[in-house]
């Protein structure tokens, strides 16, 4: 068996499988079944990680594929929540030029210097679980049609906002002192 057949990467690989039918189901109205899609999806990334260091069967391509997942989940669901009128595009817009912000100074490291690993940071990983429950508040306010959701769905937009720049400052400072020290 190849070294990347692993349970963590088979994990991260039904993640990246269920993208597409999250996004097709938010889009076609579907949001019960986008919902369910969305929370195995998310609950992979806790159990890829978790089984990972668990059973020590971290590799380099899960290294790589696992944020890979997490954007493509993330900004997927965002695009298809604001191509629904879910989401404000100035929200998603927001969320994702953080994520294409990062990934553009992670290029340039690559291209300018020997720096080959970018490790999550905490803020990073707090502004992920963040933005997940972000999604699965505003799916769920059309599922359940509940008044505190939609007043959920509301309020958690400025928390959400605030760890995702927050976490985008935060990599810049990173960044930053990455530099200095190469």
């Amino acid at each position: 068996m190849p070294h990347w057949f692993t349970l963590p990467n088979l994990l991260t690989l039904t993640r990246l499988v269920l993208v597409p039918f999250v996004i097709g189901d938010i889009l076609a109205g579907r949001h019960l079944r986008a919902l369910e899609l969305f929370a195995i999806a998310a609950a992979t990334d806790v159990l890829d990680g978790a089984a990972a260091r668990r059973w020590a069967q971290t590799t380099q391509s899960g290294a790589y594929f696992d944020p890979i997942a997490d954007k493509a989940l993330l900004s997927g669901a965002f695009l298809a929540l604001g191509a629904a009128r879910i989401a404000p595009w100035w929200f998603v817009g927001v969320v994702l030029g953080r994520d294409l912000y990062i990934l553009a100074a992670a290029g340039v490291f690559l291209l300018a210097s020997s720096v080959r690993k970018f490790p999550p940071s905490v803020w990073g990983k707090i502004s992920t679980f963040v933005q997940i429950v972000t999604v699965v508040v505003w799916m769920s306010r059309d599922v359940l049609e509940l008044p505190a959701l939609a007043l959920l769905s509301s309020v958690i937009i400025w928390p959400c906002l605030a760890f995702t720049v927050w976490s985008g400052l935060h990599y810049t400072w990173r960044g930053v002192q990455l530099a200095r020290a190469h």
